[in-house]
Formats: C-alpha cells, sequence, structure tokens
C-alpha cells in the first residue's frame, strides 16, 4: 500500500484503550493518507472520558452511538454501517480498523471483497478471525514498547521489550516455507519478497513482535538462514537475499 492513498481509520471506542492514540495514528501514516478518522462510542458513558482530550489532537471525530439495548453493542452496528457508507462513496482506498473485537471479522472481509486494503489494528487479545480476515494487522502492545523504549531499536537480549515473543519451531518453519516458497534454483530468496508473502500468510507477522525493528536483524539472528546482500544493478542500494541452509 502507497503512503499516498487514502485512508478510513475507524476506532471502536468501547474496545480500544486511549493510551495507545498517539502511536497508532503515527502507524496508520506508514501505511496510507488517513482522510476520514472517526471514532465511536456512548460518549456519556465515563470510561470514554480519558479520549476525549486527545480527539482535537489528533483530529479524531467522535461519533455518539447511545446503547439502546442491554447486551448489544450498538457501536459496532454504528461502525459497520459507517464502513460500507464510505466504501460506497468511492473516497478512499483502504480502512484501518482499531478493535480487539471478533465482530469486524466479516467487514473486514466484506470490503477485501470490495477490492480494499485492511489494516487491522489491536490487542492480542484479537481473536484470530479478524486477524486473518486483514490485509495486514498490528498488535498496540509493541507500539507502546516502541514508545515506552525511547523508539530504540529492541531486541530479545535486551529485555527493553517485556512483550516480545519469543522464535518457535514452528515460526522457524514457517519462515523456511516461505522462503521456499520464492526462492530460485540455488535455494536464493529475495527478502522483500519473503516479506510480502509472510504477511500474506499470516496478517499479523511483524519482526517487531519478536523485537526486531526490520525482517533482516530477525533472519539474521537464526542459525538456520544465510543472507547474502548483492549489488544492485539499477543503483547503489544492495538487495537482500536469504537462503535455507538446510533446504536440499
Amino acid at each position: 500500500m502507497s503512503i499516498e492513498q487514502k485512508l478510513a481509520v475507524l476506532i471502536d471506542g468501547d474496545n480500544i484503550p486511549s493510551k495507545y492514540v498517539r502511536q497508532m495514528m503515527q502507524e496508520v501514516t506508514k501505511y496510507g493518507n488517513p482522510t476520514i478518522k472517526r471514532i465511536y462510542g456512548d460518549w456519556t458513558q465515563p470510561h470514554l472520558t480519558k479520549w476525549k482530550n486527545l480527539l482535537l489532537e489528533n483530529a479524531i471525530i467522535p461519533i455518539q452511538q447511545y446503547a439502546y439495548t442491554v447486551g448489544k453493542n450498538a457501536t459496532d452496528s454504528a461502525m459497520i454501517i459507517d464502513a460500507m457508507d464510505i466504501l460506497y462513496s468511492g473516497k478512499v482506498d483502504g480502512f484501518c480498523l482499531v478493535s480487539s473485537d471478533s465482530d469486524f471479522t466479516r467487514l473486514a472481509t466484506r470490503l477485501r471483497e470490495a477490492g480494499m486494503t485492511v489494516i487491522g489494528i489491536g490487542e492480542k487479545k484479537t481473536p484470530e478471525p479478524f486477524v486473518v480476515a486483514c490485509n495486514r494487522f498490528i498488535f498496540l502492545e509493541i507500539l507502546s514498547s516502541e514508545e515506552e523504549s525511547g523508539k530504540k531499536k529492541s531486541s530479545p537480549e535486551s529485555g527493553a521489550n517485556a512483550t516480545v515473543d519469543k522464535l518457535t519451531p514452528m515460526d522457524i518453519r514457517f519462515i523456511a516455507s516461505t522462503i521456499s516458497d520464492v526462492a530460485d534454483e540455488d535455494g536464493w530468496a529475495f527478502l522483500g519478497d519473503v516479506g510480502s508473502l509472510l504477511q500474506k500468510k499470516r496478517p499479523s507477522f511483524d519482526s517487531r513482535n519478536y523485537g526486531f525493528q526490520k525482517l533482516t536483524p530477525l533472519i539474521n539472528s537464526i542459525d538456520r538462514f544465510e543472507i547474502e546482500p548483492r549489488q544492485s544493478s539499477k543503483d547503489r542500494f544492495k538487495l537482500i537475499y536469504v537462503k535455507d541452509k538446510k533446504a536440499k
């Protein structure tokens, strides 16, 4: 997704803590221009008070939605209806759905069916169906950890990031199989292609989840893989290729 593409950012105010708002909005700008920014909730409720001071600072428009009946989430319904109205308006190229609620799974699927790119943002408790329904899913805890550590590069050894996941044998096999999918006859794969395919296979895959700012140092930390920088024929930048040492 180009950073010039227009995004609609729709936030489930009942489901997302306000403490994440600054890091969240900074993250969104990496994927597009947030031309529509709305947050949904019942603003008569005290639990949304912390959001109120942040809305003007971030140019987010609050949408009032009363809870008409007990046990029914009217906020979700309002957000879904708005998303479909925005879709049919043709004013955006993609959506950023900010929630940890699985109720938005069908919405994400429907938007993708319409050709929209869907970025999901939520906490690690987000149910897997919603995560995989998005093109990409970003965990808020990782953004918060970056802020707290002064946005310095993290490593699993540093201990700076308490929410870092450990690379499991399953994770390593997942990376290895993806390298194999795009590798040439000699087993080498362009790391850019590997990263794109990892994202398509697992929308929540993010090197930051494992304490690395980029994919290259993550791959380089795993003994199973070999990295080779190659000079580009078109410019002075080097291209990074990776190979699975265990591949036949």
